[in-house]
């Protein structure tokens, strides 16, 4: 966001979470470019968010969404050799439940490991649908809370084991053209 220094995990993933809020609604408006309202919207979730008079959704509307897109893989679409993937790996941390659990074919399961899932994007040059990211920020912030990291400084949390890595929090968001709302572009 714009002069707006971020400085904790909170503010982190607040900027994050209103940058997807701006993109979220460019791709359902089907515009080409950002405009003014789109800023505007961004803005206002940002101080909301930021001074407790708005909250972050639950993933009740996420939960929703999943059961909507049906069985495919929510990183590429395939329909083959489906298996659960969970968004915040076990292994670190992240919670063996259904909110930390999508699709994802045999050959994304694989490549993705146990790796960060937006590292593991960055890594392949592409995208997520907005929708993943979505849920991915929702676990971040309801793991942040529950363990008292919010709070913190950014800098803070390069040595800890965590199933995510702050700094691959998406601050910019490619054009609208580029994004997809999910991998079937269910709304």
């Amino acid at each position: 966001m714009k002069s707006i220094e971020i400085d904790t995990v909170r503010e982190k993933i607040y900027c994050s979470y209103s940058n997807l809020a701006m993109a979220h609604s460019a791709v359902t408006k089907q515009q080409e470019k950002y405009d003014k309202l789109n800023y505007m919207i961004r803005a206002k979730l940002y101080k909301g968010l930021t001074i407790g008079t708005i909250n972050m959704r639950t993933i009740f509307d996420d939960e929703k969404i999943k059961l909507e897109t049906g069985q495919v893989c929510n990183y590429c679409g395939s329909h083959e050799q489906l298996s659960l993937d969970h968004i915040l790996p076990q292994k670190y941390g992240g919670k063996d439940d259904a909110e930390n659990l999508i699709y994802a074919c045999k050959k994304c399961n694989s490549s993705k490991g146990k790796k960060d899932l937006m590292e593991w994007m960055q890594d392949k040059n592409d995208f997520l649908p907005l929708m993943i990211i979505r849920r991915y920020l929702k676990l971040i912030y309801n793991y942040c809370d529950n363990h008292n990291l919010l709070d913190l400084k950014i800098n803070e949390l390069k040595d800890m084991n965590l199933p995510f890595n702050i700094n691959c929090l998406p601050m910019k968001f490619p054009e609208p053209q580029k994004l997809k709302l999910t991998i079937c572009n269910v709304n």
